[in-house]
């Protein structure tokens, strides 16, 4: 008995109409159907079956979470226009697929719009500065703004970020110019306290050193004057005074000056006087002197001694 050649094609059409009746949703998705136009019902990921001819997938929604970047040019309380990028995470609430899908057509252009409602109100209160220190503040605005919208549209708002910033050309410029000015003003200062510094430090190594100079001066005249103490007592021993004494040791220094001269042999220095018999007239001279400015003090002594007794 031959198969009847005419139940074929009712025979494809069959296994067709039964093998659309199946269809998979992916995790994480949400597919809507409809039966003759109308909503029927939402089913979710795995191997789903709908009535052939009868029911259809509407639209297939992602539950994901999803991010739009929205760029929004706007001006600062001190008239500068500046271009923020926001970018808003979101995702369709799985108990809400039906609002998301049914409530709005285009809820990119949706969010767009509040985000650049929201900035527009929020950063012409700001100055430049401001919009860099507070962006946060510009980025829980808008999260708060659409959470309350988005939300009965069956759309959940998980994150806003303020992502970029970016002023005028030449106010970066400005910025760049006024920051790279306070630097070296800063660079400045540290260099001047450190030349401060070194001064102050000179100038008490210098006061240390003269210090320490002029005591070593003192001690060396206070020996040159116990030297000469002693060199007197010795000549008073062999019945020379006092004024002889002082002018025969003034005159050695002389020789013993004029020595250490003679012993440099780049020397510039000329003492004058420094002829043969100027030794032999410098201590008569300072004999004559030292006796008379002994007479000179004896007679002042006697003056005063007779005014006392009067």
């Amino acid at each position: 008995m031959d198969f009847p050649i005419y139940l074929v094609p009712i025979i494809f059409f069959g296994l067709v109409i039964l093998i659309s009746s199946f269809f998979i949703v992916k995790q994480q998705t949400a597919a809507v159907i409809e039966r003759f136009g109308r909503y029927q019902s939402i089913r979710h990921s795995g191997l789903q079956i709908k009535i052939p001819l009868v029911d259809r997938i509407a639209g297939k929604l992602s539950l994901k979470i999803q991010q739009l970047d929205v760029i929004v040019e706007t001006k600062t309380l001190d008239d500068v226009f500046v271009r923020l990028k926001v970018s808003v995470q979101y995702m369709v609430i799985k108990e809400k697929v039906y609002d998301a899908f049914y409530k709005l057509d285009y809820p990119h252009e949706q969010i767009t719009s509040y985000v650049f409602d929201v900035v527009r109100a929020e950063v012409p209160k700001m100055k430049l500065d401001d919009v860099f220190v507070r962006k946060d503040d510009i980025a829980i605005a808008v999260k708060s703004e659409l959470n309350d919208a988005m939300m009965d549209y069956g759309y959940d708002i998980i994150k806003t970020l303020v992502t970029d910033i970016d002023p005028d050309a030449q106010v970066k410029a400005a910025m760049n110019r006024i920051n790279a000015s306070e630097r070296e003003k800063i660079a400045a200062q540290y260099e001047g306290d450190a030349q401060r510094i070194l001064i102050v430090e000179k100038a008490k190594a210098e006061a240390e050193s003269k210090r320490l100079q002029g005591q070593g001066i003192a001690d060396q005249r206070r020996e040159i004057a116990r030297g000469l103490e002693e060199s007197v007592e010795v000549l008073n021993r062999v019945g020379i005074n006092s004024q002889e004494a002082s002018a025969l040791i003034v005159v050695t220094q002389h020789y013993d000056t004029l020595q250490s001269i003679g012993e440099e042999t780049n020397s510039n220095l000329i003492l004058l006087p420094n002829s043969p018999q100027a030794g032999s007239d410098m201590l008569n001279n300072m004999v004559a002197s030292f006796t008379a400015s002994n007479q000179i003090g004896e007679a002042m002594k006697n003056a005063k001694k007779k005014n006392d007794d009067k």
